[in-house]
């Protein structure tokens, strides 16, 4: 459910690559900031006596055009005490690089993952004992042992950490409406789903867009980042999986899933949501927002910077709100979905990384990652040369040729998000406002607890079958089938594979607890 389509391929070439590893391991400073609590970290081995390594090797992912230059390593270099070498790898074929290293013994002793689905393809290695366990050592650093223990659960494998994760938002989803629109109307912002409703009727009633072309809701062919996965959390739908009378089950086998289809038909049906959605694309979406024919976009909090700026260009007087703590009368508490918390891993190698020593000396190299200074260094750059400081917050530099040449290639191995990361400067008060909601949010974000489970049968099926169920949800909100007909496709799921994920699923849940 939260696997690429290209999950199936990618498993089929590593574990070859697995199978080859496999066989031939069986024969084988100073000057940081202090944290905010005044205590002095000046070294990074408050909690230890182990220095940083001397020197490290680091496969990167590079998501631009060139190799970086070389103006934050030094830096790096400089506060860690630690030589780096780099083998930045183009995005575009950084797995099958990966793998390849993999299947050959030649890793280097710091290897980033791609990304989740690219982490799930390594469980049988790591439970093979391929690479290090850190659970044990990191409570011996000063701020890797701060590290949030929910995101590390969640990048776990059989109840162990294996890697260190660069942290990304958790919880980001909301509604980002016309408050212009909702002043002149007299509408108070959406609490309940009948709100949303109910604001969505009024608006194409008034026809606020002019020309009988107004739409409430602008949706798009995504039911995760749309709108559907969204609203579904309102409804109290658990996020891909939940635990139901003690047993772990797929979310579209819940109430909170039907509810969430009947009252997106409804939308449909009554013409408040763009008729095509099923078939939109993102930028067809964001465009009905831009020229000011919807009222109301459903997804990522901190794009109404974006949509603010490119919809004022076209209607003057547009202003946006955000809100995200909705319920409704399946669901008297806020909820919203969350992510993992994570985007991409650094994993240590023991075919490279031979000793308990030198991988304590690399923690304590990685530990400086979360240190302030570092922190703000990979993500921001050089202040006064690639950023400022206005009251306190961080404003970065208008040169984005040299933002890209220096600092945006070192933001792939950066482990910090916001921990201890000077806050970005907002100039519009409802962009600052979606962080403050984001940070909110997490007291009712909803995790997916199959995330750190494994089920062979979903490594090998899920994608496929996934579909099943995609087709059968657009269906059901277009109206060519009815609940019996959904329910033939949840079947054809259970029948053709399904029934075995739930079972795998709930087998390594019961073990882990």
């Amino acid at each position: 459910m939260k696997r690429t389509k290209g999950y199936a391929k990618k498993a089929a070439v590593f574990c070859a690559a697995v199978l080859a590893v496999t066989s031939i391991l069986a024969g084988c400073g100073d000057n940081v900031k202090p944290e905010a609590t005044g205590k002095d970290t000046s070294t990074n081995t408050e909690n230890t006596k182990v220095e940083p390594i001397s020197k490290i090797t680091i496969m990167a992912n590079l998501q631009t055009p060139e190799v970086p230059s070389e103006t934050i390593k030094k830096i790096l270099e400089e506060k860690t005490k630690t030589q780096i070498e780099f083998q930045w790898v183009p995005d575009g074929s950084y797995d099958e690089k990966f793998q390849a290293a993999f299947a050959t013994g030649s890793l280097p002793q710091a290897a980033y993952i791609k990304n989740q689905s690219s982490f799930v393809l390594l469980r049988d290695a790591i439970k093979n004992g391929q690479f290090w366990e850190l659970g044990p050592y990191l409570k011996e650093y000063s701020f890797l042992s701060k590290m949030n223990p929910d995101i590390l659960k969640n990048t776990s494998v059989d109840g162990k950490i294996y890697s260190l994760y660069q942290e990304r938002p958790l919880t980001r989803q909301g509604i980002i409406y016309r408050k212009d629109w909702a002043d002149k109307l007299g509408l108070a912002e959406p609490k309940t789903t009948d709100d949303i409703y109910n604001m969505l009727k009024k608006f194409k009633e008034a026809d606020l867009a002019g020309g009988g072309k107004t739409l409430g809701l602008a949706d798009r062919n995504d039911l995760v980042y749309g709108s559907f996965k969204t609203l579904s959390s309102f409804f109290g739908t658990p996020n891909g999986w939940g635990v139901v009378d003690g047993k772990l089950t797929p979310e579209f086998a819940t109430k909170g899933y039907m509810e969430t289809m009947k009252f997106i038909k409804k939308l449909r049906d009554e013409g408040l949501i763009n008729q095509d959605f099923p078939v939109t694309s993102k930028t067809d979406q964001q465009n009905m927002m831009y020229t000011g024919r919807a009222g109301m976009y459903i997804g990522s909090m901190p794009d109404v910077e974006t949509m603010q700026d490119k919809t004022s260009k076209n209607v003057k007087e547009a202003q946006y709100d955000l809100v995200n703590q909705i319920t409704s009368s399946s669901n008297s508490k806020p909820a919203t979905w969350a992510l993992p918390g994570y985007g991409t891993m650094v994993m240590f190698p023991k075919a490279v990384v031979k000793t308990e020593k030198e991988l304590k000396q690399i923690l304590a190299f990685y530990n400086y990652f979360l240190s302030p200074e570092i922190a703000n260094l990979l993500k921001y750059g050089v202040e006064n040369t690639h950023y400022t400081v206005k009251d306190g917050k961080v404003v970065p530099g208008t040169d984005q040729k040299l933002l890209e040449k220096d600092v945006k290639p070192y933001q792939s191995i950066a482990l910090a998000d916001t921990t201890n990361v000077t806050p970005s400067f907002y100039s519009l008060p409802v962009r600052e406002k979606a962080e403050k909601l984001a940070k909110d949010a997490i007291s009712f974000g909803v995790p997916d607890p199959t995330v750190s489970l494994d089920s062979k049968t979903f490594n090998e099926k899920g994608a496929r079958l996934q579909d099943i169920i995609k087709d059968a949800t657009y269906k059901f909100m277009l109206g060519t089938i009815d609940e019996n007909g959904f329910q033939a496709a949840v079947k054809k799921w259970q029948d053709e594979g399904g029934a075995k994920i739930i079972e795998e699923y709930n087998t390594a849940y019961k073990n882990v607890k």
